[in-house]
């Protein structure tokens, strides 16, 4: 069965309950008079509660109508949002600057609202040490706890230790206060006209980054 509802001609009972194109209630009225008034006011009669007894029928721009129904649909799926899992894989013995580099990737994909799979990689004799790869995913959930939480604890997996943290905003928060700041930036943009391309770019650039929602790439290892 079509999921479009009837209209106009289409529409077989003998009357209807009949809503004016303001909403006002007309009340039942033969159908041959709803066909009439539709014709007065240049409108289509359009059954929109087919089980009332009578069925229901409204007077409207059908046209205009699934048009902005269209649009609303999908501005509803423009703006769903899915929580993406990130990956990113360390070494037991990281030294502090490519630590603070993968520290500043796993701070990013939380402030666009994703989980992040932190992934410690243990090689050779460092499989003897598990304390070594505890202590770092500690340190890191420490690091960025004001932007996310443990959401599975370290655990053990082969040669793999593994913890997965969790945003504190959700994705459609990060989402919306993305376009806030890039609407904000294009403005300053606007007002600062002295102000180089270059520079306009990268700013446009880094706020669209928390819109981002390509599967997470596994990192180069650390």
């Amino acid at each position: 069965m079509s999921a479009e509802p009837r209209i106009n001609d289409r529409i077989r009972v003998p009357e209807v309950r009949l809503v004016g194109p303001s909403g006002e209630q007309v009340g039942i009225v033969p159908l041959a008079k709803a066909l009439e008034l539709a014709q007065e006011y240049d409108l289509d009669l359009v059954e929109v509660a087919a089980n009332a007894r009578p069925p229901v029928c409204k007077l409207m721009d059908y046209g205009k109508f699934k048009y902005e129904s269209a649009m609303k649909a999908r501005e509803a799926r423009k703006n769903q949002a899915h929580t993406v899992i990130k990956e990113m894989k360390l070494r037991p013995k990281i030294d502090p600057h490519d630590y603070d580099t993968k520290k500043g990737h796993v701070v990013r994909f939380l402030k666009q609202g994703d989980k992040v799979k932190i992934t410690i990689m243990f090689r050779g004799r460092e499989q003897s040490r598990p304390e070594l790869g505890y202590r770092l995913l500690q340190r890191l959930a420490e690091d960025v706890a004001d932007l996310g939480f443990v959401e599975s604890n370290p655990k053990q997996d082969g040669r793999n230790m593994i913890m997965v943290l969790g945003p504190h905003k959700k994705k459609t928060e990060a989402m919306a206060e993305a376009r806030q700041a890039q609407e904000a930036r294009k403005a300053d943009a606007k007002a600062n006209p002295g102000k180089s391309q270059n520079a306009a770019e990268a700013d446009l650039a880094e706020a669209d980054v928390a819109e981002a929602e390509a599967p997470a790439e596994a990192p180069a290892e650390a």
